[in-house]
């Protein structure tokens, strides 16, 4: 069984208690925008179930976002939108989306725990991890946060784009959603830089 808090321990025994986790939601996605979110927690919280967002049900997910907001010592959200991922590219995009959340920190963390292997342009200690989601406490609340936030964004958007089934496929390239590429076009929240959008919807192997 994994010890999601094995390296906030470490970073807690060298005196830097405050401990954040950032993660990201939405980069492999045709439509809408890219979504991070970081979370600290003081040394004495363990929320119960929380793990890598990709692992949970829905139901799941919706249940531990108020136990994360409400027993976070801060949390904050990074949004960068379909045109700027276009202009800047989905990796810059993500990234900033992370340093985003992380500025919105309250108080700013001693050190940050990333989700990857890229470290981030930060002036504060950090420590990549490559599936840090699923190994770090704060990185797996910050990827249910992450998460939730951009499904319900997706979930809204259907509305305004009601020949698009967002609030199921969330803008990921589903044959169902290639379908309505094809069949609709994209619409104004479609990656345009991202090849199954360009392509009609056709998948690109």
């Amino acid at each position: 069984m994994v010890d999601l808090l094995e390296y906030e321990r470490a970073w807690w025994a060298r005196s830097f208690l405050k401990v954040a986790g950032v993660d990201e939601a939405g980069r492999g996605c045709l439509a809408g925008p890219v979504v991070a979110a970081a979370v600290i927690f003081s040394p004495k919280v363990l929320i119960p179930g929380v793990n890598d967002s990709k692992k949970l049900s829905p139901k799941n997910r919706d249940a531990l976002y108020p136990l994360i907001i409400s027993n976070a010592m801060s949390y904050g959200v990074g949004i960068v939108e379909p045109q700027e991922i276009d202009k800047i590219n989905i990796l810059q995009a993500s990234r900033k989306a992370m340093l985003l959340a992380i500025k919105a920190l309250n108080p700013f963390p001693d050190v940050v725990l990333v989700d990857g292997r890229d470290a981030l342009d930060l002036q504060c200690p950090q420590q990549p991890i490559i599936d840090g989601d699923a190994l770090s406490h704060c990185i797996a609340a910050a990827s249910i946060i992450a998460k939730v936030t951009r499904d319900r964004m997706m979930h809204a958007l259907q509305q305004e784009f009601p020949n698009f089934g967002f609030a199921n496929h969330k803008g990921y390239g589903t044959k169902a959603h290639l379908d309505e590429i094809n069949r609709f076009g994209p619409t104004p929240i479609h990656r345009r830089s991202f090849k199954g959008v360009v392509n009609g919807g056709q998948k690109i192997s």
